[in-house]
């Protein structure tokens, strides 16, 4: 393969704030970047060096755009999987690997591959109809999730008993056990092609119950050392037994009883790694491109107590985004800002994240909840 600092053309599908922060960091490395979003407006557009507007789930549109670069990588994984294996049979790198995509946009298969490989996961079945899913012997209450296409909350409705059956999906979905957890933890692992691995050190999330996606992270988690090294051994072995190459995010619950329970994966840059871009000494957007590079992979340890708040849309808002508070925010030492540059909010929409760094873990947590309080996305 041509060097990733001289010829070599990256090609990245998906132009949101993953694929934005990707090529902040692609700049450091001098790689020339190429992306394809259907939104003329996405976020990406102004840093590459080339935008193509572009269905992602269209065949011939991702065909053309991948048979244009040396490298293909997604910022997102609802993209058409058939056009990058016949990419891949054609010669051009596609990481993460076609066939883990595939495995990863089936919430069904991802749950089946856990269980095949002794994964610890929450106990589930698949649902083909809505008589299946009366008929289910998972015991209420549980969580119905669309096997396709559920994202940030999206796709995800707690069956809580009989009553809530009338508005659950009729679409293929699986139903799992309720967990009743302590917390939401995060690792985010990374693979070469020549098989080194290293994890981030764990973190523990609080989602936001409206929006169902994470609000507030915190870097480096405080549980128990077994417990850290246990979730981090699970994403090691995740990320070996599918050989992946590049980033793979590995959400979890741990439970009342001090269990791990892997919840989803997603093969890429993810939100409970922001705060690595100041908190680590490598980001998570480094490392996947040293991964999909095949360079050596960075050091992940903590530089400092991080958390991330994400910006979200503020409820009853919708046009021109006003970031309300950002001058009050901007005067607290150890605060980074990160825009995501979409011009219009909306509610709960993902306008961009701040971390707040300090040695004294209480400090950067009372000012993180001064950023949540203080910040406000209106129009």
């Amino acid at each position: 393969m041509k060097a990733f600092y001289g010829d070599l053309r990256l090609g990245i599908l998906g132009g949101g704030q993953l694929g934005r922060m990707l090529i902040q960091q692609a700049i450091n490395y001098n790689v020339t970047v190429k992306v394809l979003d259907p939104d003329r407006e996405a976020p990406c557009r102004k840093l590459c060096n080339e935008f193509v507007i572009g269905s992602l789930s269209d065949y011939e549109t991702v065909y053309n755009f991948g048979k244009k670069v040396d490298l293909l990588t997604i910022e997102i994984e609802k993209v058409n999987v058939d056009a990058l294996e016949q990419l891949e049979k054609e010669g051009v790198a596609v990481y993460p690997q076609s066939r883990i995509i595939r495995l990863i946009q089936d919430k069904g298969l991802q749950k089946q591959f856990f269980k095949e490989n002794e994964i610890p996961t929450a106990e589930f079945q698949i649902i083909a109809s809505a008589q299946q899913l009366k008929e289910s012997h998972i015991p209420f209450p549980y969580i119905q999730k669309l096997r396709r296409d559920g994202y940030d909350g999206k796709g995800v409705y707690k069956v809580l008993d009989e009553s809530y059956l009338a508005g659950a999906f009729t679409e293929p979905s699986l139903v799992e056990r309720m967990i009743d957890f302590e917390k939401e933890i995060g690792v985010i692992v990374a693979r070469n092609e020549s098989g080194e691995v290293k994890t981030f050190p764990l973190v523990e999330m609080e989602f936001n119950p409206e929006a169902n996606l994470v609000e507030f992270l915190i870097s480096p988690s405080t549980l128990p050392f077994e417990v850290q090294q246990e979730a981090e051994s699970i994403a090691k072995k995740i990320a070996e037994t599918l050989n992946i190459v590049g980033l793979l995010a590995v959400e979890m619950f741990l439970d009342k009883h001090g269990k791990i329970l892997v919840n989803e994966l997603a093969p890429r840059p993810h939100n409970s790694g922001h705060q690595s871009i100041e908190g680590n000494v490598v980001s998570q957007f480094e490392q996947h491109l040293r991964a999909i590079f095949n360079q050596p992979l960075g050091d992940t340890a903590c530089l400092s107590n991080a958390i991330m708040v994400n910006v979200l849309g503020e409820a009853g808002y919708e046009g021109p985004a006003v970031y309300q508070g950002i001058e009050k925010i901007l005067k607290c030492p150890g605060v980074y800002v990160h825009l995501y540059g979409k011009a219009l909010t909306k509610p709960f929409r993902k306008m961009g994240h701040v971390t707040i760094i300090d040695n004294d873990r209480e400090k950067a947590i009372e000012k993180a909840r001064f950023v949540q309080e203080t910040l406000k996305v209106i129009a």
